[in-house]
């Protein structure tokens, strides 16, 4: 039941590039060239990869990813540009989520199909993070512009921006998320479940040089305590004095 829908959602999102247009939540850029290195990482972008501080330019094996957010806008949120590089005979994704182990996970799938030698095609699902242990994944049509793929051999390489993302609907601009990277299987037209490789602690992704999102606003200090009572007032004893009389005459 869950396979034949994710089949025939997966049939509905194979986009291939160049020049075939996405429907109205994917649109591809006019070239396909991509360019991907750890070059301005901790710099200009934030990068995650597997095994730890690969580089997608020259290492063989090599599961990488990066994100970059534009200054936050309320209440449009910050646009998020994202490059993805790994081997797969499947697919490859990035995961955007502002708590692994709650709510969901934006997946942006970048992937290969082997039944029309090894086409790129690319996808947004979503995964539940609450006890979602198998990795399943489910539709979520997420708006995706300018994205660019290209597959060689068992590499698949891909850029792709993302427009107006909160990572929390609480606040009208948040652009703190963790990344996640992994891959999965695509067999015919359907996508497998996710598995993740390698997941981020909490980045600000408008911040590249920070290695953690800016600390909360501190909460306002607490109200004055009351004043305390009026002392009461002592009671008051009234003194008798005693008049002492001289009974003893002059001689």
């Amino acid at each position: 039941m869950e396979g034949s829908f994710i089949l025939c959602f997966a049939a509905m999102m194979l986009f291939m590039a160049p020049g075939v247009k996405g429907t109205g939540h994917l649109s591809f850029a006019n070239n396909t060239q991509v360019n991907i290195t750890r070059a301005g990482c901790d710099v200009s972008k934030h990068c995650v990869a597997t095994p730890d501080n690969c580089d997608p330019a020259g290492d063989a094996i090599c599961l990488f990813g990066s994100a970059f957010a534009t200054a936050p806008m309320a209440p449009n949120g910050a646009d998020v540009t994202i490059q993805l590089s790994g081997n797969s005979s499947g697919y490859i994704a990035l995961g955007l989520t502002a708590n692994a182990t709650e709510g969901t996970t934006m997946l942006f799938i970048c992937a290969q199909n082997s039944s029309t030698n090894g086409t790129f095609f690319f996808a947004t699902l979503q995964k539940n993070n609450n006890n979602n242990t198998d990795g399943m994944v489910t539709p979520k049509e997420t708006r995706v512009t300018e994205i660019r793929g290209v597959v060689n051999g068992t590499l698949i390489q891909c850029e792709f921006t993302v427009p107006s993302v909160n990572a929390t609907s609480t606040r009208s601009s948040d652009s703190s998320f963790q990344i996640l990277l992994g891959s999965g299987t695509v067999v015919g037209d359907t996508l497998g479940a996710f598995k993740t490789a390698k997941e981020s602690g909490l980045l600000n992704l408008a911040d590249p040089m920070a290695t953690t999102p800016p600390p909360p606003l501190p909460p306002p200090p607490p109200p004055p305590p009351p004043p305390p009572p009026p002392p009461t007032a002592a009671p008051h004893h009234r003194h008798h004095h005693h008049r002492h009389t001289n009974n003893s005459r002059s001689q």
